[in-house]
């Protein structure tokens, strides 16, 4: 009864991982990006480009990202949306140039990030936006590239998925396997469909038409978005328009995580959010998960019959292929492809503190803000 039991939740679980290698839009693919060319000109004229920063305790790391921003051409306007920092956030913003915006408290409802773009967009005059997090730092070239792709494609959003950190050991487990999930969770190939009801945007750097932005209400209706940067290509998709998101080496975060802790706080802090708040999405999740990473993989230790022998095989074949282009875009050894059941199942319990702190009351804390879920509110 036990062999059979697993044989079918390992068969299930090989199910799945070869399902991602045979769907058409190749959620596992990196052919989406965009890169800057080896002559990168500083000198183009961004006149019609404003640059928004929310930035709340960005000390560390404001100077580096605003560096990378004036490196791209001139005339580009930066916009710093100082969110009530008790560092010296706003100094290194005045002292790099940036025009800075003493940011308020946010009002019953909205996010702190939101808030302080919504301020922020007050000051906007030029045909295009770029949202960039305060720890992205952008290659000299990219934001000329970002842009002539919005024209060239009549793109309404363009968005970046950044570089993510990986100079530690944990960073080299988690991070490429983050932005491989991501993938999974909002496949860039349906995203960038305009027939597709899919729609994602990676909110570290974002250039979008202003004009749109106002249309669609960005930020109001966003206001208590934790994942406010699909939720944006949402909005803007429903509207008819079109949207793109890729990966790129051209805009990395500088953000370092030289711990397990800081890594498991960011991803607790939208995981639930992402299955919708639902115990039943929850309890599905869990069990692909588990059949995926455990389940079909490691089923040849149980030694038993040669049917979950051959399970197990299929589902290491498939879960390599499908890995094996994030590891080599972000230049990895292909033998962290032996590490996904412990990635896999670290990111579960980071789902699962993600669910647990929602039923406690706790939707998300962030930047030392508490949001209550509805349960607390």
């Amino acid at each position: 009864m036990m062999v059979e039991l697993v044989l079918y939740v390992s068969a299930f679980g090989a199910l799945c991982w070869w399902s991602l290698i045979l769907f058409p839009w190749r959620p596992w693919s990196t052919r989406e990006k965009i890169e800057t060319g080896t002559a990168a000109n500083s000198n183009e004229i961004l006149s019609d480009i404003t640059v928004l920063i929310p930035a709340r305790n960005e000390g560390p790391y404001i100077g580096h990202t605003l560096s990378g921003v004036r490196a791209q051409g001139q005339n580009v306007r930066i916009i710093v949306i100082d969110d009530q920092s008790t560092d010296d956030t706003a100094e290194q913003a005045k002292h790099c140039g940036a025009q800075v915006i003493s940011g308020t408290t946010p009002p019953p409802g909205w996010s702190g990030k939101l808030w302080a773009l919504e301020q922020g967009l007050h000051e906007v005059r030029t045909p295009y936006t770029l949202l960039l997090d305060a720890d992205i730092e952008l290659a000299p070239g990219i934001v000329t590239e970002l842009q002539r792709k919005a024209r060239d494609e009549n793109l309404t959003l363009v968005s970046l998925m950044a570089e993510p950190p990986m100079k530690n050991l944990i960073e080299r487990l988690l991070m490429p396997a983050f932005i491989f999930f991501f993938k999974l969770l909002y496949p860039f190939g349906l995203a960038n469909r305009p027939e597709s009801r899919i729609a994602a945007a990676a909110g570290g750097c974002i250039l979008v038409e202003t004009q749109v932005l106002r249309s669609v209400g960005a930020f109001t209706n966003l206001h208590n978005a934790l994942i406010d940067d699909c939720a944006l290509a949402t909005h803007i998709k429903r509207t008819g328009l079109r949207t793109w998101i890729g990966l790129s080496h051209a805009a990395r975060s500088h953000r370092g995580y030289e711990a397990l802790k800081p890594i498991w706080e960011m991803v607790a802090r939208t995981a639930f959010t992402q299955l919708r708040y639902s115990i039943i999405l929850l309890v599905i999740c869990t069990l692909i998960m588990i059949s995926m990473f455990w389940a079909a993989p490691l089923a040849f230790l149980l030694q038993s019959a040669q049917e979950i022998y051959m399970v197990s095989v299929l589902a290491w074949v498939a879960m390599f292929f499908t890995y094996m282009p994030t590891l080599i875009y972000y230049q990895r050894s292909p033998l962290w492809g032996l590490t996904l059941p412990i990635i896999g199942t670290l990111y579960l319990a980071m789902t699962w503190t993600s669910a647990l702190r929602y039923w406690q009351g706790e939707r998300a804390c962030w930047k030392d803000r508490r949001y209550e879920s509805k349960t607390n509110s």
